[in-house]
């Protein structure tokens, strides 16, 4: 069940990268008002509202397969490595003595 949705989250994931790619800024509209024409197969209106729907369908699958998927894995049964590893604490420093520390012979004048 799990590799399913995985393989669901990830088509939606391109297909969501390729609908919000596909829709056109705020000034593509500009061309037009010179002596451009309006080419597309959406109408008059274009693409932007199709596209718009499809880029809030898909937004809303990926969220429902990421909840899902994080729901999966939470009520997976197996050992956490994290939780389950052993606490060593750290060495305490070691400061000089008075052997480790040279002694340098003071000169006198």
């Amino acid at each position: 069940m799990s590799i399913f949705i995985t393989i669901i989250h990830v088509l939606t994931c391109v297909l969501i990268v390729a609908a919000v790619l596909l829709q056109s800024g705020k000034g593509a509209e500009t061309g037009v008002m010179i002596g451009g024409t309006s080419q597309s197969m959406f109408g008059a209106r274009g693409a932007t509202p199709f596209l718009s729907k499809v880029t809030v369908v898909l937004a809303t699958i990926f969220m429902v397969t990421s909840l899902s998927l994080a729901l999966l894995k939470q009520n997976a049964v197996g050992p956490s490595l994290l939780l389950n590893a052993p606490i060593k604490a750290l060495p305490a420093p070691q400061l000089p003595t008075k052997a480790q520390v040279p002694v340098t012979p003071e000169k006198k004048p």
